[in-house]
């Protein structure tokens, strides 16, 4: 099977999201390997970064759940590569 593995770049505006950025990435623990915050504090901005791997449905359901909220921007880069354990 396929599988997609890459990076995901949250630029958060509006940190009353945090909180549900947080459910999200629970609810999409499977296919997040790590995480990383950085707070911008003389930019007013935070940024996340997530290391996913997963099928393109799976990962395109998290940003696309991201996406849809107010005050951030979601972008994403990601591979393909033929999982030779299965």
């Amino acid at each position: 099977m396929e599988k997609r593995i890459g990076s995901i770049i949250i630029l958060v505006g509006d940190r009353s999201h945090i909180p549900t950025l947080n459910k999200l990435f629970t609810e999409h623990c499977e296919i997040i390997i790590g995480r990383q915050g950085v707070p911008l504090h003389d930019r007013r901005i935070s940024l996340i970064s997530l290391i996913v791997e997963g099928s393109t449905d799976a990962i395109g359901a998290l940003t696309g759940k991201i996406g849809r909220l107010k005050g951030l921007q979601v972008k994403s880069v990601l591979t393909s590569y033929q999982d030779s354990t299965e």
